[in-house]
């Protein structure tokens, strides 16, 4: 790793202009590019994962030979595309979302990708579907980016529905800092969510995990990417 150097690129303008040199490079085509204008016309909020962070989900499944591939935030369908791309002929991706439409824009997104034989769309609250999975049929991968006060919830049943060697990946813990920099008594629900799975995880002995901090089109932020042991 390299010795810290001070920053030229102080300014999110910066760090978006990074992304873009860098994906001019490593990315030539955007799978998901479309869904990212259909969503924009049925006014969707503009918070996917960014391209760069959805070719690393890409690259992230298929290192591991991911088949059967669990999300917690359709939104769009934007990284659920990402990931779906990734999977072998026989792969099942299952993605859980709380709004008919944006469940509604998805299944168009993820249609016009060619990907719906592969992708199963689940609407309701992602803490009710998930009493109707099983792990018999454990999942490779699971992405968790949903509401953040529920991250522990959501990151427990990723444990009970995984394999052991099974990456669970959470975005957004960093949330610009705030996550660590916030007071304890903070009111931000977002920052709680985080805190209350971070302090989870500290004793939990089934997973080895680590955060990794962000910066980029997205702004500044992170992911936290765990084992299953």
């Amino acid at each position: 790793m390299s010795t810290y150097q001070k920053s030229i690129l102080s300014s999110p303008e910066d760090w978006a202009k990074s992304d873009a040199y860098h994906n001019a490079y490593l990315i030539s085509k955007d799978p998901a590019h479309a869904a990212t204008q259909n969503s924009s016309i049925n006014e969707l909020p503009a918070i996917a994962v960014s391209a760069a962070q959805g070719k690393f989900l890409n690259l992230q499944a298929r290192s591991i030979g991911a088949k059967r591939i669990l999300e917690v935030g359709t939104l769009g369908g934007y990284s659920t595309i990402w990931l779906a791309k990734a999977l072998p002929e026989d792969g099942k991706l299952t993605t859980l979302e709380l709004s008919e439409k944006h469940a509604k824009v998805a299944r168009e997104n993820i249609g016009d990708a060619g990907l719906s034989g592969k992708v199963e769309v689940k609407v309701g609250p992602a803490a009710e579907t998930f009493k109707t999975l099983e792990p018999n049929q454990p999942f490779d991968l699971v992405f968790i980016d949903a509401d953040k006060p529920s991250n522990l919830t959501y990151f427990l049943e990723a444990k009970r529905l995984t394999r052991k060697g099974a990456v669970i990946i959470v975005d957004n813990v960093v949330r610009g800092g705030k996550v660590a920099l916030l007071p304890e008594d903070t009111d931000d629900e977002n920052v709680k969510g985080v805190r209350k799975l971070l302090s989870y995880l500290q004793g939990d002995n089934e997973v080895d995990a680590t955060t990794l901090g962000t910066v980029g089109d997205k702004g500044y932020d992170g992911f936290l990417y765990a084992i299953k042991l």
